[in-house]
């Protein structure tokens, strides 16, 4: 397929286009970065947009799948207003460009702030999955919780369309690891996603199964590594810091508390990285 995925100068964005040129795709980094995108592009432009997604001269005269993952990143980046007037805008432009221009197949990067990160209020259970209502508390959730809402009703409008939501744990290169053992001096210091992570190239292998699923209409996962940041085991993770929280199931000793059960389920996907052995295969 000849992909365009936004924001592919970007962490997660390196992994996936690398990814997706491995297994024999076209991809076409679309990026306001000034740093080596393969076209520069206003998201938050609609017409450079959707020409973006239709046809560049000199460079392709269609796209026949969008990975949209630029946005700014994280709350606390810039101003409140400035990250939703940026965030939202942009993707809308890019679902509208997307079915201005036939393209079926979208996958985009949800978040799993959605799950009420920081988490000052107990999550309901653990470990938490795409069960529990969107509880965002922060303006990049919020606009999170929007683009779900929004792929919905966009899929609704064109029962042909697929759009997959990723909502993403807190990515990770492999240089990162070094500071994991940290974590376990305090478990307070990593509660905030509940201990969660997701190795960039792991991220990248979700992206790719949602591209090749066969699925209409939306869908939401979770995505994140299989295990933990910590040394320590999940059961008494949860047992220190959230005792009143249920835990709905036994827990293997640093399984995950964000539940990748629907993605393994329907992606395929299985994690194939890990910090404590730097790669369980591959």
């Amino acid at each position: 397929m000849r992909i365009a995925v936004t924001g592919g100068t970007g962490k997660l964005g390196r992994a996936v286009v690398a990814d997706l040129r491995e297994h024999g795709n076209e991809v076409i980094n679309l990026d306001a970065a000034a740093e080596r995108p393969d076209i520069r592009i206003d998201l938050t432009d609609y017409g450079q947009t959707i020409e973006a997604l239709t046809a560049i001269d000199d460079r392709y005269d269609r796209i026949d799948a969008v990975v949209h993952l630029a946005a700014i990143p994280a709350p606390g980046v810039t101003a409140n207003a400035a990250t939703f007037h940026n965030n939202i805008t942009a993707t809308y432009n890019v679902f509208a460009a997307a079915r201005a221009a036939r393209i079926t197949n979208v996958v985009w990067a949800s978040s799993e702030t959605l799950l009420g990160i920081p988490f000052d209020t107990p999550p309901p259970y653990i470990p938490l999955d795409e069960e529990y209502p969107a509880r965002p508390e922060s303006r990049y959730a919020l606009v999170k919780h929007l683009e779900e809402t929004m792929a919905e009703q966009f899929c609704r409008w064109d029962p042909a369309l697929k759009m997959i939501g990723l909502r993403f744990s807190n990515v990770m290169d492999p240089a990162d690891y070094a500071e994991f053992p940290s974590f376990d001096d305090d478990p307070r210091l990593r509660k905030w996603n509940l201990w969660g992570y997701i190795d960039a190239r792991d991220g990248a292998q979700a992206v790719r199964k949602a591209l090749a699923a066969d699925i209409t209409g939306t869908e939401i996962f979770i995505v994140a590594n299989a295990d933990t940041v910590m040394s320590r085991t999940s059961a008494s993770l949860a047992a220190e810091v959230y005792p009143d929280v249920p835990v709905t199931k036994e827990l293997g000793e640093h399984e995950t508390l964000l539940s990748i059960d629907k993605a393994r389920r329907l992606l395929g996907y299985e994690p194939q990285h890990s910090w404590r052995t730097r790669t369980l295969a591959g």
